[in-house]
């Protein structure tokens, strides 16, 4: 167990979420440039994008099984350096090949970071106020997304050469890596006899899930919120300027959605330490599916002023969700299953927007829209699979 200070642990988790999420979304700004400067196809940059978050969702529940023999702390400084690596050698890409290699092996280190921050901040803060820093912790991946794309976005239009920013924030990741050693102690527990443990101090057998019936609640919770969440983020420009906002305006759906979201992820930990997990992630799912809907019958200018307020519920539950699997986990087991919950997001992250877009080409936008509106609801009577199970637990 680390006897590094919690406030230290949750500084360096943040500090490595906002380098990871700003390295990850980075990618967005660098598509066309890369595309533009490598001649290269829609079809070669949909798979250097699919590529990196290929690797993310392959590799989050290996890192966490492997965390429990070497330490989330050395597993999470050698993902950060594989990422830091990953980012110098593709500022040094002379081609297609070589920067499909590159993302790839960054979305491989970046697959430690989150099953790994989870586990720190979890053991960190194993009872009371844990749901609010972890809230914090996602409330910095935000942040990471905004200042380092705004910053790589302003290099560029100021003429910077795009190798420039990508090599410097490598080798950031690197310093990173090493500030994670120094900063924080070991985690992996000293391998004893098995004669020689006390039956509590015995290694849990298998996952560690203590209520198989809670865990799969909410990993459906999480499927379901997930899924419906990067549909609406992927189709909610296409809704705007489908109701003739123009399209510049559009563009910046998203951005005005993770400003709120920005706040829901921060706000939402701290309420459900006040008020409880069942009736917190009831307020924001209710809030969300009216949210989506309402979008649908308001009038452009008010939908698009609704979008911060629909962005605080929306990205809200996430915080609330991460912190329950410690309820319902043996904290030995802990990185394992950080590893499976966030491996089921990614998987939602990719699958979700392949079945929206096809149901709003078969049957329009606002269709497809309705649907997510409506499925947000089905986390509901999930709640109630859920609540048993934390009752449980907290005796």
């Amino acid at each position: 167990m680390s006897r590094t200070s919690p406030k230290r642990t949750l500084a360096t988790c943040c500090a490595a979420h906002t380098l990871h999420d700003g390295l990850s979304d980075i990618s967005y700004v660098l598509l066309p440039i890369l595309a533009q400067a490598f001649n290269l196809s829609l079809a070669q940059v949909g798979m250097i994008r699919s590529a990196h978050r290929g690797a993310m969702a392959l590799f989050q529940t290996p890192a966490g099984l492997i965390a429990e023999r070497l330490g989330a702390r050395n597993l999470l400084a050698f993902g950060t350096a594989c990422a830091g690596l990953a980012f110098i050698a593709l500022g040094q890409a002379a081609g297609f090949a070589a920067i499909l290699l590159a993302l790839f092996c960054a979305g491989f280190g970046s697959a430690f970071q989150h099953p790994l921050c989870s586990t720190l901040i979890s053991h960190a803060y194993p009872g009371e106020g844990r749901r609010g820093a972890l809230g914090t912790y996602n409330f910095f991946g935000d942040v990471g997304k905004f200042a380092f794309g705004g910053a790589v976005s302003l290099l560029f239009v100021a003429g910077v050469p795009w190798q420039i920013p990508v090599t410097v924030y490598g080798s950031l990741a690197l310093a990173c890596a090493l500030a994670i050693l120094m900063l924080m102690q070991q985690t992996a527990a000293r391998m004893q006899p098995a004669a020689m443990q006390s039956s509590s101090e015995r290694t849990p057998v298998g996952w560690g899930i203590r209520n198989r019936r809670g865990f799969a609640a909410l990993c459906l919770i999480e499927i379901v919120d997930s899924s419906t969440r990067t549909g609406f983020l992927t189709f909610i420009a296409f809704l705007m300027i489908a109701k003739n906002l123009p399209a510049g305006w559009a563009m910046l759906s998203v951005p005005l959605i993770s400003i709120g979201g920005m706040a829901g992820k921060l706000a939402c930990g701290f309420l459900a330490e006040r008020i409880g997990i069942i009736r917190t992630v009831v307020i924001t799912e209710i809030a969300t599916g009216a949210g989506v809907l309402l979008m649908l019958v308001l009038p452009d200018i008010a939908a698009y002023l609704l979008l911060p307020v629909i962005g605080v519920a929306l990205n809200g539950t996430s915080s609330v969700l991460y912190a329950t699997i410690g309820d319902l986990v043996d904290e030995d087991r802990l990185p394992r299953a950080f590893g499976l919950f966030y491996t089921i997001g990614s998987i939602c992250g990719l699958v979700s927007p392949l079945a929206f877009g096809a149901i709003g080409d078969a049957l329009g936008i606002s269709a497809s829209i309705a649907l997510i509106g409506v499925l947000v609801f089905l986390t509901l009577p999930l709640c109630l699979m859920l609540k048993p199970a934390l009752r449980t637990a907290r005796a």
